[in-house]
C-alpha cells in the first residue's frame, strides 16, 4: 500500500508532547496534500476546511505553503496600498487567502485560492455579499511565494502562471523578498509579458487605472503618512489625512499674515 492510499479523508493529528511545557500536549494537523478526492468532495469537505487550507488540481489535493516571514511583510504591505486605492477607488472588490475560484481549463479543471484577487465591479460575473467563492474568472491575481521547496516555487511561477493566463486573469503579480517578484500582464494572444517598471522604478496597472507603486517600496515599506506625501502615491494614499492637514496648514498660513502667532 502506497503513501497516498494509506491517507484517508479524516482529519489525522500529531501530538508533540516535548513541546507542551507542563501544558496539554500539543496537536498539529497532518496534511492530506495530495489526496485523491472529487470535486464535489473537495468543496464539502476540503475548501474551507478549518486546520489546512487546500487547493484543488484536477482531482487532487494541494495545501497551501507558507511564506517566510520576510515575504509576509511585502504581502501585508502590498495589501495596505491596495485597500488604500480601493477605498479612494472603489471600482473593486478585493478577496483574499481562503476565497478560491474555478478554472475550467482545456485539459484540466483547478480551484485556486490566491493571495489576493481583485474582481471589478464591471467583471462579467459580479462578486456577490454573500459568496464564499467567486463563481467567474478574476481581473488581479497575487501570490506570496513559497519556497520551502522547489515544487511549491513551481506552483506559483509555472502552474499557476500557465493557467492563469489561459483562463484569462489579465494581471498577476509574485511577491517574494529574495528578487523572484515578477509582475504579468495579458496579452491580446492570451499569453503573460512582464509589466515593466517605469524609468523611476513605478509601476502600473491597467486593470486598476491610477494604482501605481515604486518596485523599491515592496522592500522599503513607507509608511502610509509618508505615502500621503509623496507624488507617487498622495492621488490615493490618505486623502481625508491630506485634507486635514492642508486646511490646517492655510489656517496657520492665514494666522501668519494677521500678524498672529499659531498656536
Amino acid at each position: 500500500m502506497t503513501n497516498l492510499q494509506q491517507k484517508t479523508s479524516a482529519p489525522i493529528r500529531e501530538v508533540y508532547p516535548e513541546a507542551t511545557n507542563g501544558h496539554k500536549p500539543t496537536e498539529l494537523p497532518v496534511s492530506l496534500d495530495g489526496l485523491a478526492v472529487t470535486e464535489e468532495v473537495y468543496w464539502a469537505r476540503y475548501y474551507d476546511a478549518a486546520d489546512v487550507s487546500y487547493e484543488w488540481n484536477n482531482g487532487i489535493l494541494e495545501e497551501k505553503p507558507v511564506s517566510d516571514y520576510r515575504t509576509v511583510t511585502i504581502y501585508r504591505w502590498f495589501l495596505m496600498l491596495l485597500q488604500a486605492y480601493l477605498e479612494a477607488n472603489p471600482i473593486a472588490k478585493l478577496l483574499l487567502l481562503e476565497t478560491g475560484f474555478r478554472l475550467a481549463l482545456p485539459d484540466k479543471t483547478t480551484i485556486r485560492k490566491p493571495d489576493l484577487f481583485v474582481v471589478r465591479n464591471d467583471n462579467p460575473v459580479p462578486m456577490r455579499d454573500t459568496d464564499r467563492s467567486f463563481r467567474g474568472i478574476c481581473d488581479l491575481c497575487v501570490e506570496a511565494l513559497s519556497d520551502s521547496s522547489k515544487a511549491e516555487m513551481e506552483r506559483d511561477t509555472i502552474i499557476k502562471k500557465q493557467e492563469y493566463a489561459q483562463i484569462g486573469v489579465k494581471e498577476y503579480y509574485i511577491l517574494d523578498w529574495d528578487e523572484r517578484t515578477v509582475f504579468y500582464r495579458r496579452t491580446s494572444a492570451g499569453a503573460y509579458e512582464p509589466i515593466l517598471p517605469d524609468a523611476e522604478g513605478v509601476l502600473r496597472s491597467e486593470v486598476l487605472p491610477g494604482f501605481q507603486f515604486r518596485v523599491a517600496d515592496l522592500r522599503n515599506q513607507p509608511s502610509m503618512e509618508e505615502m500621503a506625501e509623496d507624488p507617487v502615491y498622495r492621488h490615493f494614499v490618505l486623502l481625508k489625512y491630506q485634507a486635514v492637514k492642508e486646511r490646517a496648514e492655510r489656517y496657520a498660513a492665514k494666522l501668519r499674515e494677521l500678524g498672529i502667532e499659531d498656536v
